[in-house]
């Protein structure tokens, strides 16, 4: 993976290390500026560890406190916990990832049938819109699977009401170019801009924003931006968003069952769980990165998934299959022929992989397989306030960091 962040704990806890000193009031002020391919410098980029637990949120948060103290941490403390909250958000409604998830392919079949519309997402994707800015960071998020946060949100404003694109392909494209990519930051970011997480208050691409916070690399004028903002939110959503559901619940490991344990990119810290209790017949990785859209997934991002997870299990210090999410099936099969009750795995939240061990779980049942899963103390201190906007976790962070033993 020339080019690439090396994706292993050991590269993950070291960039936690060097960034840890401009956690705090540098961070606060540099946070908002993209100063283009190799020159964020003000921003962690631990983003791709923090997706697949190579580093957790509670480590990244850790750390903060303890060089800055939670007050002068306070803006990236904030900006941890909104990955958590967006996760939550997405447990607590799952029917807006459904919505989603079918909604693309309806796009996509869509897009197959116009041929201007086809053209246009293509030249989008290229970089090849004529808008200087818009066209470098479709060609950042190709060659370095990676973007600033406030260039993703413009370049979805533009993509959305400039360009007049679907918003789910726009979040396709991210989702299988970013090393990052994590279904429900993805689809509620790309929701957020759109005007539908917040309804009635969708994000417009400024001229001035992105010159300033550009540092002027980028001036474009007002007038090749759009500029009025249709509503998004009655045309998809008219009887507003579904209402709040409880946390699914989930079986726990017993450790009176044998046991299979089974990796993804979901969580690579096993380590953190007590697999010790166990009686593990069989271990093994499970590549999924596939499953994160319909079409072609970048390279550099299954490669990555697969290092991470391959670094997981040499951590583990154990001999593991490799498996590949195909025939849903083939995982009862599997945990089956290794004498396993039960197949257990770090907690797998809403995403195409949830999906298809959703698919998986009736020949689970008709094999008499339980499917265990660990969740981490820190989801639990946040997902159940994850209900609304943003602003109810925030007033709970002094609670969360208190109950995690960060305060």
């Amino acid at each position: 993976m020339t080019g690439f962040p090396q994706a292993s704990r050991a590269a993950g806890l070291a960039r936690l290390a060097a960034f840890a000193p401009r956690m705090g009031t540098r961070y606060a002020r540099g946070r908002n500026f993209d100063r283009g391919p190799g020159a964020h410098r003000d921003v962690s980029m631990l983003s791709p560890y923090l997706r697949r637990r190579l580093v957790t949120e509670r480590e990244a948060v850790a750390a903060a406190v303890d060089a800055h103290g939670p007050e002068a941490a306070e803006k990236f403390i904030q900006e941890v916990i909104w990955r958590g909250y967006f996760k939550g958000w997405l447990e607590r409604r799952p029917g807006v990832w459904d919505s989603y998830r079918d909604g693309l392919h309806r796009d996509l079949v869509a897009l197959e049938a116009d041929r201007r519309l086809c053209r246009a997402v293509a030249a989008a994707e290229a970089g090849e819109t004529g808008l200087a800015c818009f066209d470098s960071w479709a060609a950042e998020l190709v060659e370095t699977g990676y973007l600033h946060n406030h260039a993703r949100m413009w370049f979805a404003s533009i993509w959305i009401f400039t360009l007049g694109l679907p918003w789910r392909v726009g979040a396709d494209f991210f989702l299988r170019h970013l090393l990052d990519g994590d279904p429900a930051s993805n689809t509620l970011g790309w929701r957020w801009v759109a005007g539908l997480h917040t309804r009635g208050k969708a994000y417009k691409a400024e001229a001035w924003n992105i010159a300033k916070f550009t540092d002027r690399r980028f001036a474009p004028r007002e007038a090749d931006l759009c500029e009025a903002l249709p509503d998004l939110a009655g045309a998809e959503e008219p009887h507003g968003l579904p209402d709040v559901a409880p946390l699914r619940p989930f079986a726990v490991p017993d450790p009176s069952l044998p046991a299979a344990l089974l990796l993804t990119e979901e969580d690579c810290c096993p380590g953190d769980f007590d697999a010790g209790a166990l009686d593990l017949r069989a271990v093994a990785t499970l590549a999924a990165s596939h499953l994160r859209s319909p079409r072609s997934v970048a390279p550099h991002v299954a490669a990555f998934d697969d290092a991470a997870r391959a670094d997981a299990l040499a951590r583990l210090g154990r001999d593991g299959a490799a498996l590949h999410a195909g025939v849903p099936d083939d995982l009862a099969r599997w945990a089956a022929r290794a004498g396993a009750r039960q197949i257990v795995t770090p907690y797998v939240p809403r995403g195409p992989l949830r999906d298809w061990l959703d698919a998986a779980q009736p020949a689970l049942d008709r094999a008499g397989i339980v499917l265990a899963e660990w969740r981490r103390d820190w989801d639990g201190l946040i997902w159940p306030h994850a209900t609304a906007g943003f602003f109810k976790v925030k007033k709970k962070i002094p609670a969360i960091l208190e109950a995690a033993g960060l305060d």
